[in-house]
């Protein structure tokens, strides 16, 4: 999975499960930082968020699901 493809699914789950827009998630969500699989073996991405603390709760519950399955994500 790429990062692009990552961000998708996120953003897809976060308008299914808690409404809104895609275009409030993927502010939301801010920057996706890929990291080197050498140094980060067990899962090499994180978000930079911004948005309200409401947002980054619901966020941080579906990071941490998707983290389970697609922990190592490829540049694009």
């Amino acid at each position: 999975m790429t990062a692009s493809e990552l961000e998708n699914l996120l953003v897809a789950r976060l308008v299914r499960e808690k409404g809104g827009t895609s275009q409030t998630w993927r502010r939301a969500l801010g920057k996706i930082i890929v990291r080197d699989v050498k140094t980060h073996p067990h899962c090499n991405w994180d978000f930079r968020l911004s948005g309200t603390d409401a947002q980054h709760a619901a966020i941080e519950r579906v990071l941490d699901d998707v983290r389970l399955e697609h922990s190592i994500v490829a540049v694009g």
